[in-house]
């Protein structure tokens, strides 16, 4: 155990461990805000202050100088343009840009204006930057970002229970894949329907907060498509991902597994171990389609599909949120839904289901571009979180 909590696999959970191994540590907040004259301690630097766009993106000429940083963040001052990273061209990391000026529209009458706090990464957002899915993108320009968590600072008309000054999270994009949002939460500010968010969990910071609206919706709405249900049993591909390392412990603690395996390379089968995983398998030792004990479900989120399904009991399920789709497996996309984030609130709150962030990260708001880099590797443990954002 000691030897993947040193150096560069020390894992950041912060007050959220599930071994006591893990010791807790947080260099990430320590100063106090001022949003709509509300003052309270918070654990986060202070923001320089912009705002979201969720009309075509348009940026100003850097002669049309953007707001102070000292401006008041609340309904009545919010400023014209925010700080934003942009694509303009589909590709790699290269056509990335942070932009300065980037023009803010109206926020619509269901939803709420966010001061972004944290944002996280996932793969969806380098796939979709890469063309993946642009026939049914929006297309660029394009500000990326699914996840985040921040504090609502304008709501719009028919808003019914969020207001200023609530601390939220969630996946800005109800659809993965349909007509994501051209203003993502690579941003100062974003607008979000308030039906996909919900409240912070009351334990967690803003950088756990963001590592968790996409996967954990993911791992909760993929179960329950594959039927899971207590007393199943479950094998997990990629454990030690964003997304696996919460189906574990989704799995185990609201579901009520009876049983759960889980992948990940030699120096992360101890850290399956502590999300709950009872056994953990070594994918550069043994093939898991091999191994003589079949499963429930299958919850694959590494693209093996074909050999995902020669793990399934007769009658199980595969869970495939990407690569090829072997029968009886099933493509998986998730919707974002505020209420999957409220039901599982208790669980974080708790401490039972557990945010897992990348020892590497949290990256600031200006590497956002190093950040993908190193996701793209694909050797990240648990998320990738951007904090702080001016």
């Amino acid at each position: 155990m000691d030897s993947i909590l040193s150096s560069a696999t020390t894992f950041r959970f912060r007050n959220l461990l599930l071994s006591p191994s893990f010791k807790t540590h947080s260099p990430f907040f320590h100063s106090e805000i001022s949003i709509k004259n509300r003052v309270k301690k918070s654990n986060i630097n202070s923001w320089q202050k912009g705002i979201f766009s969720s009309s075509p993106i348009k940026i100003y000429a850097s002669s049309q100088s953007a707001p102070s940083a000292e401006a008041t963040t609340n309904s009545s001052s919010i400023p014209s343009v925010m700080k934003a990273w942009t694509y303009s061209d589909y590709g790699g990391v290269e056509v990335l840009k942070l932009e300065s000026n980037v023009e803010v529209p109206e926020v619509k009458e269901d939803q709420v204006l966010i001061k972004v706090v944290a944002a996280a990464l996932n793969p969806i957002d380098f796939k979709r930057r890469f063309g993946k899915f642009k026939a049914s993108d929006s297309p660029p320009p394009t500000v990326p970002g699914y996840d985040v968590s921040g504090v609502v600072v304008k709501v719009g008309s028919q808003v019914k229970d969020l207001k200023e000054g609530d601390e939220v999270f969630g996946d800005i994009n109800e659809k993965a894949l349909e007509g994501p949002k051209k203003f993502g939460s690579l941003a100062e500010y974003t607008a979000v329907e308030e039906k996909l968010l919900a409240l912070k969990p009351k334990n967690l910071d803003f950088v756990q907060a963001a590592s968790l609206p996409l996967a954990i919706e993911t791992a909760y709405e993929g179960l329950e498509k594959a039927g899971f249900s207590e007393g199943k049993s479950i094998l997990v591909l990629g454990g030690a991902g964003g997304v696996g390392s919460l189906v574990i412990q989704v799995a185990k603690h609201v579901f009520g597994a009876s049983k759960i395996a889980a992948t990940a390379s030699t120096a992360k089968l101890e850290f399956l171990k502590s999300l709950g995983a009872d056994l953990a398998i070594d994918y550069t030792k043994e093939n898991f389609e091999d191994l003589p004990e079949k499963y429930d479900v299958v919850y694959d989120s590494v693209g093996q599909g074909d050999r995902a399904v020669k793990a399934v009991k007769e009658g199980g399920s595969v869970v495939v949120l990407t690569g090829a789709v072997t029968p009886p497996g099933f493509r998986f996309v998730v919707t974002s839904n505020g209420e999957f984030l409220k039901k599982l609130n208790p669980y974080l709150e708790s401490g039972k289901v557990k945010p897992v962030i990348d020892p590497n990260g949290p990256f600031p708001f200006e590497k956002v571009n190093e950040a993908f880099s190193y996701l793209e590797t694909n050797r990240a443990t648990g998320k990738v979180v951007i904090y702080p954002i001016p």
